[in-house]
């Protein structure tokens, strides 16, 4: 069992290429280890994790139960029912060593350019540790990668510290400062009470107020800890019962937002218990649906906004000074550090910039005229033998990325060897069944709360149109990618051997391949 990443030089070839380490590179390794498939996963940072090893910020830690946020091929064995970033990043190194992967890894690497040769019918990928080929290139990027920051006149003439929530800056002396910080997401929230705590004064700026709820978070008890790694089945079905219980949620996301009325009032009590002051509370106070945006939760966030040392700052930001920040009303707050906690790019994702396909265009390029858009979130026309793991409208508003990753990664494991079985060099989804399926997931869109809440979000791109989430339940989401579905594909057969000629291409069949994959068994957790 191997815990050391890849050594040496880069192979000259590999079957499959995957690109990230985090949860779904990961779970992408370990199926393709255990159907014995020749694979390397690359990873600009220096370890597996992902997200959780980006983003270390004070307070980081999951909004959805330990127990679901975990591969259901390995259990956890967590502290607490809201797990914090420092476990889930151990979590996946425990994984990573366990499963003897960690050897096909090959770290501090990034992706520089993917090209899709058509006569060799395989992707011709540069990185920054040398080149190779791959038959199969498998995204495992994801859409939280990438910080996004703010578009502000002067942030880079700002003379204190200025970071990203995500590249937090540890060695920061952050106590007794004057603290600014931009943004009122999910990660915004749960820095704001970790530096109330220590700044001598905090500015926290806010463009749309976001509806949070309490956070029902628990240590477990030593005895319901040994319980759950000993007693046979216990993990399973607190697993279970939390995924079934988050599924209840789906019709107010996608069909019925006036039944999430509850949920409202849950959030409305919070700001009352947090926040005494009406003015504040009217500040906080979102003006559209619930569920419209992310909703978030904390136990803590009101309460931090209330304290002496802390102003919510609603006027727009017009500019930053070297010596602050400057809103629209003409006051200058002074600061002497700037935490910018304005999210990721989620609708223009930065890998889509390397990767070439078979018509010579990039992926982005496609992307910016047609909107970010895949077959079953997972496969791209004009992009044959590339998988995206959390690709477009793959995102959830209620329940675990980890369910949706692993439902792709079998859609994945069942396209190799669908591939294997039939001799099929490429395929690539037919642009008349990725069309369909994006019409038909646009009219569901259309119904759900993110369409229809009154606000914009983080979920739509720059034509307005949500391509991030999933508009119906995980069951249906995995259902959907049960079994690798071959006629929505054009395939094609092995390349001939004399395609080393500048004329040779391999034969091409559009829809016309008989399914040879097994039925499924039902949905679990």
């Amino acid at each position: 069992m191997s815990t050391q990443g890849f050594r040496g030089p880069l192979p000259a070839h590999v079957d499959v290429l995957v690109v990230g380490a985090g949860f779904a590179g990961l779970a992408t390794a370990v199926r393709l280890d255990e159907d014995g498939r020749d694979f390397l996963v690359v990873d600009k940072g220096d370890s597996v994790g992902g997200t959780w090893r980006d983003n270390t910020y004070p307070g980081a830690a999951c909004d959805v139960p330990s127990q679901l946020y975990s591969f259901s091929f390995a259990p956890g064995d967590w502290s607490r029912s809201f797990s914090p970033q420092p476990e889930i990043k151990a979590y996946l190194d425990r994984v990573a060593a366990s499963s003897g992967v960690l050897d096909r890894f090959v770290f501090s690497t990034s992706l520089e350019h993917a090209a899709w040769d058509e006569a060799h019918q395989r992707w011709d990928v540069t990185t920054s540790a040398g080149s190779l080929t791959a038959d199969v290139l498998v995204s495992g990027a994801g859409g939280l990668s990438e910080p996004k920051l703010p578009e502000i006149a002067g942030i880079e003439d700002f003379g204190g510290q200025v970071f990203h929530s995500a590249r937090w800056d540890h060695d920061a002396d952050l106590t007794g400062k004057r603290i600014a910080v931009i943004g009122t997401g999910a990660s915004a929230i749960q820095i704001v009470p970790q530096l109330q705590q220590v700044a001598g004064h905090l500015d926290v700026y806010q463009r749309t107020a976001p509806w949070v709820i309490p956070r029902h978070d628990r240590t477990y008890p030593g005895l319901e800890r040994l319980a759950l790694a000993k007693v046979p089945g216990l993990r399973r079905l607190y697993r279970t019962a939390i995924y079934w219980g988050r599924e209840t949620y789906v019709p107010a996301f996608t069909m019925l937002p006036d039944i999430a009325k509850p949920a409202e009032l849950m959030a409305r009590a919070n700001i009352r218990s947090g926040i005494a002051d009406p003015e504040l509370r009217r500040k906080v106070t979102p003006d559209f649906k619930i569920g419209c945006k992310r909703i978030l939760i904390s136990n803590t966030y009101y309460p931090a906004l209330a304290a002496d040392n802390a102003e919510l700052v609603t006027d727009p930001i017009a500019r930053i000074t070297p010596t602050g920040i400057v809103t629209a009303d003409g006051t200058e707050r002074e600061i002497d550090v700037l935490v910018v906690a304005t999210g990721f790019h989620t609708t223009d994702q930065p890998i889509a910039h390397q990767i070439v396909g078979r018509e010579g265009r990039t992926l982005a390029g496609v992307w910016a005229e047609s909107g970010m858009q895949a077959y079953r979130g997972t496969t791209i026309h004009g992009f044959p033998n590339l998988f995206q793991v959390v690709g477009p409208n793959t995102g959830l508003g209620h329940s675990s990325m980890v369910f949706v990753i692993e439902s792709q990664v079998a859609y994945i494991r069942d396209a190799l060897r669908v591939m294997a079985q039939n001799s099929y060099a490429a395929v690539e989804p037919r642009r008349d069944a990725q069309d369909e399926w994006n019409r038909r997931l646009h009219r569901r869109m259309s119904r759900t709360v993110w369409s229809t809440g009154g606000c914009a979000s983080w979920y739509l791109d720059e034509h307005g149109r949500n391509t991030t989430l999933w508009p119906r339940s995980t069951v249906s989401f995995r259902l959907g990618l049960r079994t690798f579905d071959t006629r929505a594909y054009t395939v094609t057969g092995p390349v001939p051997a004399t395609t080393a000629a500048p004329d040779a291409s391999p034969a091409r069949e559009t829809g016309t391949a008989t399914p040879t994959t097994p039925d499924r068994e039902v949905v679990t957790a």
